[in-house]
């Protein structure tokens, strides 16, 4: 199925759990990869694989399987994203409880975690669960990013997902604005390193 009609589905489907009408586009992926040097012993992290289209540039970027872990809640999705990739962990399973995903697995230190979940649109109660799991790796030493779209960039949740994460992690570094994108978006990393 097509990469595009497939996440369509999934937005119908589950408007709060999607987030976004289209996946993020290659240069988006671009800039949520840039400095990002994974290895066995330190890892990347990706919550919210959707349909892979940051994956497919990640794949790339990972040395071998035991250095990236992708989690994803929709099962569907899953499927075919082991088909795409199967030569990279991906599996089924809530980012709310992403750390204790990753210790079971016994993979190295997550060195840079890839958020793509729709945090401006999750109930609250999810985000700050997904956001305490977080806290878990960024407390261990992690660079965190994250993508906000430009038309909520300045909306009150979106803000105060950002005072949330500066208060914890100190001054993020916000990337140029990525117009390649449906919608136009920033990319947002804070580091513990």
């Amino acid at each position: 199925m097509n990469e595009n009609l497939q996440f369509l589905q999934a937005f119908i489907k589950n408007p709060m759990k999607v987030g976004a009408i289209a996946p993020s586009s290659p240069e988006l992926a671009a800039e949520m990869l840039q400095g990002i040097f994974p290895d066995d012993h330190n890892i990347v992290l990706e919550l919210g694989v959707g349909t892979g289209a940051i994956t497919k540039f990640l794949r790339d970027a990972i040395p071998s399987r035991d250095s990236y872990l992708g989690i994803e809640i929709d099962g569907d999705m899953v499927k075919t994203l082991n088909i795409k990739f199967p030569d990279m962990n991906i599996i089924q399973g809530n980012a709310a409880e992403c750390y204790s995903i990753h210790q079971e697995l016994g993979l190295g230190k997550v060195r840079y975690l890839v958020c793509c979940l729709p945090f401006v649109s999750l109930p609250k109660e999810v985000s700050d669960s997904v956001l305490a799991e977080i806290t878990k790796f960024m407390d261990e030493g992690c660079e965190l990013r994250i993508f906000q779209y430009a038309h909520g960039y300045f909306l009150p949740p979106a803000i105060k997902l950002r005072e949330f994460l500066k208060n914890r992690y100190g001054k993020s570094r916000r990337s140029p604005l990525v117009l390649k994108n449906v919608p136009p978006a920033f990319t947002l990393t804070w580091s513990t390193i």
